[in-house]
């Protein structure tokens, strides 16, 4: 017999279900369910309505009826982490702060590679452990859904570590941890040979790994003047369609070149993006790659936002990430920076949340989650409020009070 919940009464239900994947949308396009009620049958929702209605006709289910106002909003999406990782990187923030370049705070030991050299001595179980804090700090924020790259162990066997903690946090937390392979994030420093040699060791000998234990489906590459370029990609991303990998790419961070990669390598989405400019930005629109800003990098390292609104005017589809990494976005808290975000981008409330929850599931090619409709995923985000304005206007400091993963309470701030 199937098991039956009843949530409600919720002020409002915003359903986010009924919206185009690309394209600018108006607050008025939303789908508000008033005085509503979810019924959730195992692990998926299975009717909303009017609460009093569906609580009147209801026979063998667990009723939650909540006391006071709330709105209800889908688990939210982080679909660009980097949550799995050693050590922290606080000195590159503050040298950073102090007007130290990039190439300064490198030579002073700092950068990626410490980050790399921080991961490589961790343990898989320490990795494992503080990425099932980071997951958990992130499911409280109401995220059930996140992202989570590899990209610090640069060597088969050091990736091979980073995806099994990671797995291995997959079966510790109710979030759902979506594992990426970010293998050419960089060249290692300890690489004595080419970017080209690097790229076909990883390509030839971890790709395998990667498929027959089935430790990611998704394959990641940082198309950069510091890490590698649009021609010594191609072959590279020509192996992980021959394995069957979904492509994403960090483009357009710094210089211009990576959005172009991903689309003509059809790719799910560019990440980052915050020097694109004109020429991207309609290159973008007219493709099927999803645009993904990632403010918590502009943030964290005092640079231009993606252009947001401009992506979402021409036509594209854009989602909103974290980037939660301990160098260049500490900060990790996916609302606060969707929200300041929308604030210096002029987006809608409804763009704001569209890249958070459909838009962004879209980004990780996951079709069940995102909306809350009949045969999706039971994963909700409630807020303790009668107006979901609120939730982005306090930009960040309303916190969900209840997080519902597959149908089942995961967070209760009530109890916490």
């Amino acid at each position: 017999m199937q098991k039956q919940t009843l949530i409600g009464p919720f002020s409002q239900v915003i359903t986010m279900d009924n919206l185009p994947l690309k394209g600018a949308l108006t607050d008025d396009k939303l789908q508000i369910i008033s005085e509503a009620g979810i019924l959730i049958k195992d692990n998926v929702i299975a009717a909303i309505g009017k609460f009093s209605e569906m609580y009147a006709n209801t026979n063998t289910t667990d009723i939650v009826t909540l006391k006071g106002k709330h709105v209800c909003l889908p688990g939210l999406i982080d679909a660009h982490t980097h949550i799995c990782f050693g050590g922290t990187r606080a000195t590159d923030y503050a040298m950073r702060n102090a007007g130290k370049t990039y190439l300064e705070i490198a030579k002073a030991g700092g950068g990626i590679w410490d980050t790399v050299t921080q991961t490589r001595k961790s343990t898989k179980e320490e990795l494992t452990k503080n990425t099932i804090k980071r997951a958990n700090r992130h499911l409280k924020n109401g995220v059930t859904t996140l992202e989570v790259k590899s990209g610090y162990g640069l060597s088969v066997e050091e990736e091979l570590k980073m995806l099994y903690a990671i797995k291995e946090a997959n079966k510790s937390t109710a979030s759902d941890l979506i594992s990426t392979c970010l293998a050419a994030h960089m060249l290692p420093k300890d690489y004595t040979g080419s970017e080209e040699e690097y790229l076909r060791e990883i390509s030839t000998t971890l790709f395998p790994k990667l498929k027959e234990e089935g430790l990611t489906n998704r394959i990641d590459a940082f198309i950069e003047e510091s890490a590698f370029s649009e021609e010594q990609i191609k072959a590279y991303f020509e192996k992980a369609k021959e394995f069957g990998f979904d492509i994403t790419v960090h483009a357009d961070q710094f210089s211009t070149s990576g959005s172009q990669t991903a689309i003509e390598h059809k790719a799910i989405s560019a990440d980052h993006l915050e020097a694109s400019t004109e020429k991207e930005i309609m290159l973008l629109a007219k493709s099927d790659v999803i645009a993904m800003a990632l403010p918590g990098a502009s943030i964290g390292l005092g640079c231009a936002f993606t252009p947001a609104r401009k992506i979402l005017d021409a036509g594209g589809a854009l989602a909103i990430a974290s980037d939660h990494n301990p160098g260049s976005a500490p900060m990790g808290d996916l609302l606060t920076q969707a929200s300041i975000l929308g604030t210096f981008q002029k987006l809608t409330n409804a763009e704001v949340l569209a890249g958070i929850t459909f838009r962004a599931a879209a980004a990780l090619n996951l079709q069940d989650r995102g909306t809350l409709k009949p045969g999706m995923l039971a994963d909700l985000s409630i807020f303790h409020t009668d107006n979901y304005n609120e939730i982005l206007y306090n930009q960040g400091n309303l916190k969900p009070c209840m997080v519902w993963k597959n149908g089942t309470l995961v967070y209760n701030k009530h109890n916490s």
